[in-house]
């Protein structure tokens, strides 16, 4: 894994005049360098979307996606490798990578599926009034165009699925540009779409550095923005092109709530072990890992230590190995960050249960109460492997707590109770509400995005094809119907 990896534009393999190191955030070893586009190989790719905007809508769908299926099916052939790679350049415990390419071979085949099944439309009969008798609507949908799509580091493989496969699958070209610190996940993608008989210039991965993006966010070409990544550059981003079509999934602190009727021991067990999993899952860096656990004060004396017990089983090291839970965060920075963060909430009077140390680019699972509500931690996504624990009085002051927060993607309710399900479903300010479980679970297919601060429009290959199309009406005369 020490070879300088081509770009791909419009299809084919290039190099630039320079190139740049993907290291490892494990042992900082060189996982290899990437070859960097100059201005005149990005411009190429943008011209060359664009030229091929019309001949890739009028693709027929089969095409579209035997592409897609071809890209499921060698992905699924080659996911020790590219766990492997996903692991090296992401620090990603191996056994969560191979997680990840397993779902980016369900993202592409159900982009196939789509593919053949997507018209956006139907019809409707418009003689309901005298004005239009003899007359038929037909209404399709068609793509916008060039789809600018931007990735982050944190899946590196499967958010580059999610922009990509939508696309080809809806007939929208794409120039997909991968995080600057995990380009080689998504340069892979280029070896598997190259296999494939798509026109040339309907996709594009450039690793375009993050200083000549402003120049590409603005390009009039390209009238469809679909950005994963932070709250501040995704509405950056949006504020600078006040006039394109922006999906921006932006994150939250995710919040698992334990009403008091999820009261057996099994019952918080089970908690406890899906809390801890999922609050340091990808080292913490994952837009719905648990962040808040809310518990019902019937249930809290019993579950924290259950928590703090199933987070200091956590398995820390090494993220080669099969028997690692948490690996390192992306980079020493950021394990930095969250150690500042942690150490502000406990000056701030905090109780610190377990964790709260950091090695190099490993942070340890933490686990803290009674955390001031004016600290970072209490306001802003940690995206690392911290969570705490607060008691509340009753189902209402659980949710009105879930709420109280600027963000709003996700959330879990342990409970029983098909009621108090339905009234989480209504109170909950988030896009997505997840009952029995903590609020990391998605499926590929279904609508992914949140509420408030954590974006705007959906993921979802079927929801995110929405999102790069437009209805078109077709209204035909003089029928006889």
């Amino acid at each position: 894994m020490t070879s300088t990896h081509a770009f791909w534009l419009a299809g084919r393999q290039a190099t630039g005049e320079a190139a740049f190191d993907v290291t490892s955030p494990w042992d900082g070893s060189r996982v290899g360098a990437v070859s960097l586009p100059t201005d005149a190989q990005v411009e190429e790719a943008v011209a060359a979307a664009y030229a091929v905007r019309d001949e890739f809508a009028a693709t027929p769908a089969h095409v579209r996606a035997a592409a897609l299926d071809h890209v499921s099916r060698r992905l699924a052939e080659r996911t020790e490798e590219i766990a492997r790679l996903i692991s090296a350049e992401n620090g990603k415990p191996v056994k969560w990578a191979r997680g990840e390419v397993g779902r980016a071979v369900s993202v592409f085949r159900f982009a196939a599926e789509e593919a053949r099944r997507f018209n956006g439309g139907d019809a409707q009969r418009l003689d309901t009034d005298a004005g239009g008798q003899g007359r038929l609507a037909l209404t399709r949908r068609f793509p916008k165009g060039v789809v600018l799509g931007i990735a982050p580091f944190n899946f590196p493989l499967n958010l580059c699925a999610h922009k990509i496969a939508p696309a080809i699958a809806a007939g929208a070209p794409i120039i997909l540009k991968p995080a600057p610190a995990t380009p080689l996940s998504g340069l892979i993608l280029g070896e598997l779409l190259a296999e494939t008989e798509l026109p040339a210039g309907s996709w594009s991965i450039l690793p375009v550095p993050n200083d000549k993006m402003p120049a590409l966010v603005q390009d009039e070409r390209l009238p469809v923005i679909s950005f994963t990544g932070s709250e501040t550059v995704g509405y950056a981003i949006m504020d600078s092109v006040p006039r394109k079509h922006c999906t921006l999934e932006l994150g939250g602190n995710g919040a698992a709530v334990v009403l008091a009727d999820w009261a057996s021991d099994a019952d918080l067990d089970r908690a406890a072990q899906r809390i801890a999993t999922f609050s340091n899952y990808q080292g913490g860096q994952s837009c719905i890992s648990v962040q808040r656990v809310i518990a019902d004060a019937a249930v809290y004396d019993r579950l924290l230590p259950r928590v703090v017990a199933a987070v200091e089983a956590q398995v820390t090291g090494d993220p080669n190995d099969d028997a690692t839970d948490v690996g390192p965060l992306v980079s020493e920075a950021a394990a930095e960050r969250v150690e500042a963060w942690v150490r502000e909430a406990v000056d701030a009077g905090a109780t610190l249960h377990t964790g709260g140390k950091r090695d190099g680019a490993t942070y340890a699972p933490t686990v803290l109460t009674g955390l001031p509500a004016d600290v970072t931690l209490a306001r802003e996504e940690v995206f690392g492997p911290v969570l705490s624990v607060q008691k509340v009085d009753g189902e209402a002051e659980a949710f009105a707590a879930v709420n109280d927060s600027k963000y709003g993607l996700q959330a879990g309710v342990f409970t029983h109770d098909l009621q108090a399900a339905f009234r989480a479903h209504r109170a909950l300010e988030a896009g997505g509400v997840v009952i029995g479980d903590v609020p990391s679970y998605r499926a590929d297919q279904m609508p992914y995005g949140g509420a408030k601060q954590s974006g705007v429009g959906r993921e979802g290959v079927r929801f995110a094809m929405d999102d790069y199309t437009y209805e078109r009406v077709l209204v035909l005369t003089d029928l006889a119907l």
